[in-house]
């Protein structure tokens, strides 16, 4: 046994919290056995993890986070700053997944110095980034000009381009908005008559066998019209989905059109009214009407088909590429 110096709770940074919240304790810098401190860890000391959690517990504003914690009720969460180190420096290096932020706790000594010995779920990752999408949007914005004040990047001149993320669905798998509405009603046909055929076979029991020796061929079995039905059933579910998928993100399109129209009207004129934007919002999506050929794929709903740089058909992401002049 030796001695060690007691560890002072320390409170997050960044403002009042709306009540007394508490939450489970998360120490930093808490004294263990092996190895004696999470400080003394094999981790060097200029690495970019080491970067990330002294700006996380030392200068960035937590407050609009801190304050969002208002019920003193159910068991203790995660400290933010736990989680914000995690998923700073996750992103950071490219591991957005929840899921794989979590795998990272087991074997990558960073992972394990930023969550001082903790393993949040991939469900607390996901929740927490989602509770606090606009606040984090502020913090990234933080770290920035931190890093820029610091000489890491300058912002004068930028340079900005397109790349085609290859998302991992097949494009086969998309169906355009006119074609998947004629698929539906074929299939809805399709279904009909099958329903009318089992209903036929059960109201008729005295032909029952010479019924299903027409329908289903002397060696087939009563099941196969249930298994055939399921199937299309399923299958138009499916579709109708990608179908409301496509409605929606029409509808959502023409409110936000209606809605910056209206406001630019109002600026023009002088005036503010949010509930004349919100009106005008609410009929555009209400009229909305999807073009023919917008699409929307079964595997991988966000992703959409782009011609790449090559020439050749993908289905992808379009994502954005920034990097400043050094």
């Amino acid at each position: 046994m030796f001695e060690v110096e007691p560890v002072e709770k320390q409170q997050p940074q960044g403002g009042p919290v709306g009540v007394d919240k508490r939450f489970r304790a998360f120490y930093p810098h808490h004294v263990l056995l092996l190895p004696p401190s999470l400080d003394d860890c094999r981790l060097p000391q200029d690495h970019l993890a080491r970067f990330v959690a002294d700006p996380v517990d030392d200068v960035l504003n937590l407050g609009p986070i801190l304050a969002d914690y208002t019920d003193k009720r159910g068991y203790p969460p995660y400290d933010p700053r736990l989680m914000l180190r995690l998923l700073i420096y996750g992103y950071t290096i490219g591991v957005r997944s929840s899921r794989a932020i979590e795998r990272k706790y087991a074997d990558d000594i960073a992972f394990q110095f930023l969550a001082a010995d903790q393993a949040p779920g991939f469900r607390s990752n996901s929740r927490f980034r989602r509770r606090q999408l606009d606040a984090l949007g502020d913090l990234f914005t933080q770290s920035l000009h931190l890093a820029q004040k610091l000489g890491m990047v300058k912002m004068g001149r930028v340079a900005l381009d397109g790349t085609k993320v290859e998302a991992n669905a097949s494009k086969h798998k998309t169906m355009s908005y006119g074609r998947l509405v004629n698929k539906e009603e074929r299939i809805e046909a399709e279904i009909a008559a099958l329903e009318a055929q089992a209903a036929a076979l059960l109201a008729d029991a005295e032909a029952a066998d010479t019924a299903e020796d027409r329908t289903f061929g002397i060696d087939g079995k009563n099941t196969d019209l249930p298994t055939e039905l399921d199937r299309r059933e399923k299958r138009l579910a499916r579709l109708q989905a990608a179908g409301a998928q496509i409605e929606a993100e029409s509808a959502d399109k023409a409110r936000r059109h209606a809605e910056d129209k209206e406001r630019r009207r109002q600026e023009g004129a002088g005036t503010s009214d949010e509930q004349a934007v919100t009106d005008a919002g609410q009929q555009a999506a209400a009229k909305a009407r999807p073009k023919p050929k917008a699409q929307a794929n079964f595997t991988d709903p966000n992703s959409r088909i782009m011609k790449n740089s090559d020439g050749a058909y993908i289905q992808a992401y379009n994502a954005q590429a920034v990097v400043d002049e050094k």
